[in-house]
């Protein structure tokens, strides 16, 4: 197909398509006339059930939801993919029980989810969700990967020493509420 009728197809500008070409977002080559040519087919994108997914870890952030959720739904359409749900949430990608995030995993008839980066979808275990998600046929595709595997790494190593501070400090907290609690309840006999 064509770069004209695929921008025509989406509902896009010729310039965007050109645009996404240059960045080599499209799976398409130039022949020797200088006529863009589009290897994928747009019919065979229409057919998966797309889903993005985007997530920041606080309200404070939530601007920003907003502009990745344009990012994402610039790349589908740039892919072709026609997005069936867009799922949002607030959230930290160390809890494994955010709702929005489960109903997702658990929704059988989404066959690709979307996300900007690997920590948006999870912080742990993203091998094996990828790998449970590909048992049932289903693939998650990430817009931008970690050129080397140290980023990813310290990521990890990060989330994982963000993750026990906030125990601790969470153990603190509730240890010092119990004294104060015992406290007002001797406090309340003596009086």
């Amino acid at each position: 197909m064509k770069l004209s009728d695929y921008a025509k197809n989406l509902g896009i500008s010729y310039r965007t398509a050109w645009r996404y070409f240059k960045q080599g977002k499209l799976d398409a080559y130039q022949t020797h006339t200088g006529t863009i040519i589009i290897k994928k087919d747009i019919e065979k994108n229409n057919m998966l059930k797309v889903a993005i997914y985007c997530r920041v870890s606080s309200s404070e952030n939530r601007d920003n939801l907003e502009r990745q959720k344009q990012r994402l739904l610039n790349y589908c359409s740039a892919k072709g993919y026609r997005v069936n749900k867009v799922i949002t949430e607030i959230g930290s990608g160390i809890n494994d029980t955010r709702k929005q995030w489960l109903s997702l995993l658990k929704d059988k008839q989404i066959n690709l989810i979307v996300i900007e980066y690997k920590d948006r979808f999870t912080r742990f275990g993203f091998s094996a969700m990828e790998l449970l998600l590909e048992n049932e046929n289903r693939k998650i595709e990430i817009i931008n990967e970690a050129e080397d595997g140290k980023e990813d790494l310290m990521q990890d190593f990060i989330s994982i020493i963000t993750s026990f501070c906030a125990r601790i400090y969470g153990l603190r907290r509730s240890k010092e509420k119990l004294k104060k609690i015992i406290k007002e309840l001797k406090d309340e006999k003596k009086s």
